[in-house]
């Protein structure tokens, strides 16, 4: 199976890089900000249109607080990303708020945070996808009608390029980072410069449509509520930020700051856009609806089922650049890919998380290896399966599934800001230094202020939200937490189990003596050298074993076995209902109960195959019985491989494959064995 999938896993990822490649894996401060930074860069594509859509449960009349609820977006978002410049100085290592909770606040605390981020990763990915497919579906009517298969299909594409590794993706990803960037700012600078200045009227698509009020002159608590649930819906823009804390490992020397450089940078591009959009949509009237198919009405009446919103990042550009010119098309398909590729943050994140906490055992341990490409590919698969399955569940409606986000988000912005003022108070304690102290007050009340900030957020979440689908985002957490302590328990007690003793235990004193058997089915090649090498082992009692299946097949062996004059003891069991496992663990126990100090070793011949197909034809039998003899103690288990004609068959193609050039090589001359590539080939 190896051979049949090497080949398409070399041209889909490409040639496996050796260990000490690591370093040239590291991202510089220009890739690092699409890599880690692109899910709050793009989520100004939406999160806008989110406020608006609460808002417009109360009518236009709500329209004119969406400035308002954008400022205070924006000083959360400060308050966040100068919190988290903290973080990055402080905790360098990579493990980003499970770190700091985990030392600062303890293990629940530090688990709690691990299965919110978790959870906020999948759902970026599910998200921004999803949103991604909505966009693109404005210009192209065939995603927007298959939108599951479309967003499932990007998901596999994004799985490929993160499997070819952090670098070769991360580049990528950066030139439709930056023309989303480049368009976004061109739409504002444009806009503002034709409201402005040159006093034009713009107007967007939907600028005639009117605004059936589900409530009708809100007002007290309900209107604070409903600010509120706009709010937590804007929050949406803040998803991403801790990512670049968990990513520190993988930017270049100085890596703290160039962290926080690019903290810094992501932070005033993002507020910058969140802002440039909100008004340019209050300028150009658009309007939006949580059911548009009934609440937008056109001339009195409903504009229907057959009515598509678009976002209201496409009817800006509409209003400013014009449907259908150069730089609206530009504006949505580079939106529409920065999208797809804002799950490239979660992609990031989510390996390099879980590789961490399968260092502390509470995830598999496969999670921390990396792969051919130096990346954490098991993280990766893992996560795509996740996000897949949540999409097709959802139905890729990005306004479903962003009533789950955010909520894994600030939980872990909580509790991280909580444990970095723990920090601090713990180095003040000890801290003489005036300078350093001063900065370590500062930092603190940083901390501070990003708590408090990020804890009362997190209530409006759960509050505005819960009922509206953040409860599954707290079961996921619920099930995150109790998977990882079940596996860091078992973890615990295997270690505990398996550890040796100072003392000298049984596991120290040698067994009394060695009785090998050789199991027999018939006389041939592999049974002859099966024999052959348990007598090598010299053990202190050897005999053969069958079973008598087919009377007349166990007379066949007996008097070939005489013939031949072997003087190794042959043993048949007797099988009435024609088994082969059962008689032979029986037997095996039956060994172990008369004598519990002997060691039982067997030994299995096997066949070797050249063709996948063929496993199934061979070593059923065997299989069988090694899986039951494992739960044996005291039982060793040998099998003794016997190499058929195909098997050498396979070996000459794996030769040929190996010594196969590749079009061209010839011009450039062969290889020597221990010649290393240059060091700039993968830069």
């Amino acid at each position: 199976m190896s051979k049949l999938t090497d080949v398409p896993k070399r041209i889909l990822i490409g040639r496996a890089l050796r260990s000490d490649k690591l370093g040239e894996t590291l991202l510089p401060k220009r890739i690092a900000l699409p890599v880690f930074a692109s899910d709050p860069l793009s989520s100004v594509a939406y999160a806008p249109g989110e406020v608006l859509l609460v808002l417009s449960v109360a009518g236009l009349s709500a329209y004119h607080f969406s400035p308002w609820i954008a400022l205070a977006v924006v000083v959360l978002m400060f308050t966040v990303v100068a919190s988290y410049r903290q973080n990055v100085h402080a905790y360098p290592s990579g493990g980003g708020d499970y770190e700091v909770a985990n030392t600062n606040l303890g293990p629940k605390a530090g688990l709690t945070v691990a299965s919110a981020l978790l959870v906020d990763y999948v759902l970026t990915v599910a998200v921004s996808i999803s949103s991604g497919i909505e966009n693109l579906g404005s210009a192209v009517p065939f995603v927007v009608e298959h939108k599951v298969f479309s967003a499932i299909a990007v998901i596999v594409l994004l799985t490929v390029m993160n499997l070819r590794g952090v670098k070769e993706s991360g580049g990528l990803f950066a030139i439709p980072t930056y023309v989303f960037v480049f368009g976004v700012f061109a739409m504002i600078i444009w806009g503002a410069w034709r409201g402005i200045v040159l006093d034009e009227t713009m107007r967007a698509p939907t600028a005639d449509f009117e605004i059936k009020p589900e409530h009708q002159g809100l007002a007290g608590f309900a209107l604070i509520f409903l600010l509120l649930r706009a709010f937590s819906s804007g929050c949406a823009a803040l998803t991403g930020v801790e990512a670049i804390s968990n990513g520190v490992p993988a930017f270049r020397k100085p890596k703290s700051k160039n962290a926080a450089t690019t903290l810094a940078l992501m932070g005033g591009l993002a507020v910058t856009m969140f802002c440039g959009i909100i008004f340019l949509a209050t300028a150009t009237d658009v309007r939006m609806a949580e059911k548009p198919a009934h609440d937008l009405l056109l001339n009195g009446k409903p504009v229907g089922e057959d009515y598509v919103q678009d976002p209201v990042i496409s009817q800006v550009a509409a209003a400013v650049f014009g449907e259908h010119t150069f730089f609206f098309v530009l504006l949505a398909a580079a939106t529409a890919l920065v999208l797809f590729l804002a799950a490239n943050t979660a992609y990031n994140g989510f390996p390099l998380l879980g590789s961490i906490l399968a260092q502390d055992r509470y995830l598999p341990r496969q999670l921390h290896t990396r792969g051919d490409r130096l990346a954490f590919s098991n993280g990766i698969v893992l996560l795509a399966g996740a996000a897949a399955l949540l999409v097709w569940v959802y139905g890729a409606d990005s306004t479903k599934l962003i009533q789950l986000y955010i909520v894994g988000v600030f939980v872990s912005f909580t509790l991280s800001q909580i444990g970095m003022v723990r920090h601090w108070n713990r180095h003040l304690a000890t801290e003489r230094d005036p300078a350093k102290r001063r900065r370590m007050i500062r930092s603190r009340a940083i901390n501070t202020f990003g708590a408090f900030f990020t804890g009362l957020v997190l209530v409006v979440v759960l509050a505005t939200k819960f009922t509206h689908g953040a409860w599954v985002a707290l079961l996921g957490m619920v099930i995150f937490y109790v998977t990882m302590t079940a596996i860091r328990k078992h973890y615990d007690s295997v270690a505990a189990e398996i550890a040796a003793a100072e003392e000298r235990p049984d596991e120290y004193v040698r067994p009394s003596r060695v009785r090998s058997v050789v199991l027999v089915s018939k006389l041939h090649k592999p049974t002859l050298r099966a024999l052959a090498y348990a007598k090598l082992m010299h053990a202190h009692e050897l005999e053969a074993l069958t079973v008598n299946v087919d009377p007349a097949e166990t007379r066949a062996l007996k008097a070939e076995w005489e013939r031949r004059g072997i003087n190794v003891p042959l043993k048949i069991l007797d099988s009435p209902y024609r088994e082969i496992t059962r008689p032979v663990i029986e037997y095996v126990k039956n060994l172990r109960k008369e004598s519990p100090r002997d060691a039982v070793s067997v030994y299995i011949p096997e066949y070797v195959v050249g063709h996948w197909y063929e496993h199934f034809l061979h070593n059923q039998s065997a299989l069988r019985l090694k899986g039951r003899l494992l739960f044996t103690p005291g039982v060793m288990v040998t099998s003794v491989p016997y190499q058929l004609r195909s098997s050498e068959v396979a070996k000459k193609r794996e030769r040929k494959r190996q010594e196969w050039n590749a079009p061209g090589s010839v011009r450039r001359g062969p290889v020597e064995k221990g010649q290393r590539e240059p060091a700039g080939k993968n830069n």
